[in-house]
């Protein structure tokens, strides 16, 4: 909203009429060297937090939904409102109703408050840091804008900055613990800032629904232990395989990194750590097979698979993600390691054992690691949370030089030798992800193993070399799929990418192959860089790696106006994989894909004749007829892998490919025509939901992340395409016909300008919608979140939740939508009270 540069006021007195409200009307007197703050509580249509900071003779200011948080990880939203005098920093009462902000109000914080950096530079760049010294808010804290300045309520993010006042939402929230008036008290003038209280118990866990998978956290490689030394625990690196568990009460799922299920494999493991007698639960562990002297033995421990000998097998559980309905993870390492040693108290030790963490000089736990036979160790952050990610806070020193390898090819065995001579090795390339030759592995097996592998091999021959480059290997190589992997002890590589001295020690079958590159130690990381860091570890020069998956460009900027990177992109799809493949799931997709930023040219691609799709798999040809194969994505590391490819927006069918003549739910987009207030797209949605209640149908509710709001209804398989698109528009033609001043059932621009289009074409075979949790390749990068009808009032656009706030909306994750999978209902009577008229 424009306003004169002589009175910066001018907008606050146009929208009150101070003959009815008790709020000032004029400035009051500028601060003389201390700059004052104040935060008032305002029971307006919503409550609020008004957030107001003394700058150039006015209290700038921001509306906070939810008011201020000590958590970091919470970005509260803080929308920018006309300035208001200084006089109002003393304002308690009640604004009259019918009058702008109506309602009661209360200073709930006061003091002063220190910049620091140019506040004014600040305000205009969009990023304004300072200090409060109030009696709730002290510490650091800064103001972020997001995305450009138009608009006449500019978007920032209130954030609490690390300086060791910080606290986990999960253990205090300073507007519920500190809820009443301040306006009494004498104000505070830059007094020294005091760290709360820890509390004398463990800090509380949020409650939480037990997760269907959590994605484990992964170790950076470095070439020397972390300093300070009193930071850091550290524990023993096994030579065996990562497993999570899963435990709701005696059900207990024992689960690889990639999330496989591996219970029916050790199932003497699983009734082990069901007797551990947890209600609900996730461990964190390694499972092993040791040798006569107790050092993990990796050969054995495929051995023990490989002859249905799994009773060996022992779990050492070294993290405790969940108890009893409460989410640990945010919990720091200790605590989570209390209460796992408390969890295992009744372990059955000869299965299920804890892996013993030391409080001792890294070199020498290293070198003694060694000694014995063990692969290393791994170093933990003792104050670090848990993040499905490979991370600083975690670190691993290993004895020599070790990784796994794709099998690309093998060669004939010579003289005694029988099976095979050697395995001929693959890496991916770190910056263009191609396969190349990594040499070859010709040691370290068995006469058993060496059948085995042979006969495994010869079904995946091919005629050509995996490789884009032609690739010299003496003699005459058998070239296989790059589908197996194998773990490779080797002494270095030489200097065209080969390994030297390389001995076989199995295969691994916990691993995407397409996730395998050379493995080099990191620097050490410095306390800075790890304290807090949930950020993954370099991957070598201009790469990043998000789990197992190497990014590649990763601090390419895909959108301009929030400065979100590639890297971004990726790591979101890998946090939010988990609740998104539940909408995903066994569902035909589309994706847009977009290599030059959401700005640049987009690619539209259902099928893989425009390239290949890594993450991303075919489906029975026959599912579209005439058409090439449709395509979807599998599992949930197929997310991260599809955005590495430039995909950003990910849109789903109707239908599952299980039954894809049969749509299982309807989609209504309300997609709002030029000239339509946000206000009527709000109570467009519940006019679309009174009436599909009205008709006996359910009705879940999201934001597209574009313009409008998505309204979807699960209905069971009993239709074919043709009736369910038909009843669909029927719908929407009874909304036009009921109420023709605010909706139209007929597409294209003209025909809806003030007036929402509730598209009912995206129900006919083959349309498809965007996905919930999938981001849009346009600016500000929004996400289609879904979200309980309550929520419905306090939404700001369709693009409320975006790239640069999602994580505060993840805790949520699909429980608005609780009881979808068992909501669906036959549109059979609901055709029938249209056509009757009812």
């Amino acid at each position: 909203m424009a306003r004169r540069k002589d009175d910066p006021l001018s907008t606050y007195r146009q929208k009150r009429d101070f003959t009815i409200t008790p709020e000032p009307q004029e400035g009051g007197t500028p601060s003389h060297g201390t700059l004052r703050f104040v935060v008032q509580k305002h029971w307006a249509t919503r409550l609020h937090y008004d957030f107001r900071l003394e700058l150039g003779g006015t209290m700038k200011s921001w509306a906070v939904p939810k008011g201020p948080s000590y958590d970091s990880a919470d970005k509260r939203m803080a929308v920018q409102v006309e300035d208001h005098p200084i006089s109002y920093n003393t304002f308690e009462g009640e604004i009259p109703k019918g009058q702008y902000g109506g309602g009661r109000v209360i200073v709930w914080d006061k003091g002063t408050w220190e910049p620091l950096d140019d506040p004014e530079q600040g305000l205009r760049s969009g990023k304004l840091k300072f200090v409060l010294h109030g009696h709730k808010l002290q510490g650091r804290w800064t103001l972020v804008r997001m995305g450009g300045r138009g608009g006449n309520k500019p978007a920032w993010l209130l954030i609490k900055e690390r300086d060791g006042l910080e606290r986990a939402a999960s253990d205090y929230s300073v507007v519920d613990a500190l809820p009443d008036s301040v306006g009494s008290l004498p104000d505070v003038h830059g007094q020294p800032v005091r760290a709360f209280p820890k509390p004398a118990s463990r800090r509380a866990a949020k409650l939480s629904a037990l997760p269907d998978f959590i994605a484990p956290q992964l170790a950076t490689l470095v070439d020397q232990p972390p300093t300070p030394r009193a930071d850091w625990l550290y524990e023993l690196k096994f030579d065996g395989y990562r497993i999570l568990a899963r435990i709701d009460g005696q059900d207990v799922k024992l689960l690889t990194r990639a999330g496989k299920d591996w219970t029916a494999r050790m199932p003497h493991l699983a009734q082990a750590i069901a007797h551990l007698g947890l209600a609900s639960a996730w461990l964190d562990g390694e499972i092993v097979v040791q040798d006569g002297h107790g050092v993990p033995d990796f050969q054995a421990l495929q051995n023990a698979f490989d002859a249905k000998g799994a009773a060996e097998v022992v779990y050492y559980a070294f993290d405790l993600l969940f108890l009893d309905g409460r989410d640990l993870r945010a919990l720091p390492l200790v605590q989570r390691r209390a209460a796992l040693e408390q969890a295992l108290a009744q372990a059955d030790e000869h299965h299920v054992r804890l892996s013993e963490a030391f409080d001792a000089p890294a070199a020498q736990l290293f070198a003694s690691s060694c000694k014995l036979g063990f692969e290393g160790v791994i170093g933990k952050r003792r104050d670090a949370p848990y993040v499905s990610a490979r991370s600083a806070d975690w670190v691993k020193l290993k004895c020599g030089q070790r990784q796994e390898f794709v099998i690309v090819g093998y060669t004939d065995p010579k003289g005694t030798r029988t099976g095979l001579g050697s395995l001929l090795l693959g890496v991916h390339d770190e910056e263009t992800g191609a396969l190349r030759y990594a040499g070859n592995v010709g040691t370290g097996f068995t006469r058993q193993s060496l059948q085995e592998l042979a006969t495994r091999l010869q079904v995946l021959e091919v005629p050509e070399p995996p490789f884009a480059h032609r690739t010299h290997v003496a003699g005459r190589p058998h070239w296989v799929r790059p589908e197996l992997m194998a773990e490779v002890a080797f002494a270095g590589w030489t200097r065209d990418g080969r390994v030297r001295h390389a001995v076989f020690h199995g295969l691994r079958e916990d691993k995407p192959a397409a996730a395998i590159v050379p493995e080099r130690p990191a620097p050490q990381p410095t306390h800075a860089a790890a304290s807090g860091s949930s950020k993954p570890a370099r991957a070598g020069r201009g790469a990043e790696q998000v789990g197992e998956l190497r990014v590649t460009h990763p601090s390419r900027v895909i959108d301009p106006s929030t400065g979100a990177t590639k890297l971004d992109l990726v790591r979101y799809y890998a946090q939010v994989a988990p609740l998104m493949m539940e909408h995903l799931a066994q569902r035909p997709v589309s994706v847009v894909r977009t290599p030059a930023g959401v700005q640049g040219s987009r690619i539209f691609q259902r099928h893989l004749d425009k390239g290949a799709l890594p993450g991303l798999r075919e489906l029975d040809p026959r599912l579209y007829e005439g058409h090439p194969p449709l395509l979807e994505v599998p599992d949930a590391a197929g997310l991260a892998q599809a955005a590495q490819m430039n995909v950003v927006e990910l849109h789903t069918w109707n239908a599952r490919r299980d039954r894809i003549d049969r749509p299982d739910r309807l989609a209504f987009d309300l997609d709002p025509g030029e000239g339509v207030a946000w206000e009527q797209v709000l109570e467009g949605a519940e006019l679309v939901r009174v009436l599909l209640e009205e008709l006996g149908l359910p009705a879940f509710l999201k934001t597209s992340g574009g313009k409008g709001l998505h309204v979807i209804t699960p209905i069971k398989r009993l239709h074919d395409w043709d009736t369910v698109r038909e009843f669909s528009q029927a719908v929407v033609q009874h909304l036009a016909r009921t109420l023709p001043q605010r909706f139209v059932a007929k597409a294209g621009p003209r025909n809806r300008v003030g007036r929402i289009f509730v598209d009912w074409l995206r129900n006919g075979f083959g349309a498809t919608t965007v996905s919930a949790w999938s981001v849009r390749a346009r600016a500000g990068l929004g996400i289609s979140v879904p979200l309980r009808w309550d929520e419905l009032q306090d939404l700001q656009s369709s693009a409320h939740w975006h790239l640069g706030n999602i994580d505060a909306r993840l805790p949520e994750g699909n429980a608005p939508w609780r009881g979808y999978a068992k909501a669906a209902v036959s549109i059979t009577p609901a055709m029938q009270m249209l056509k009757d008229g009812r």
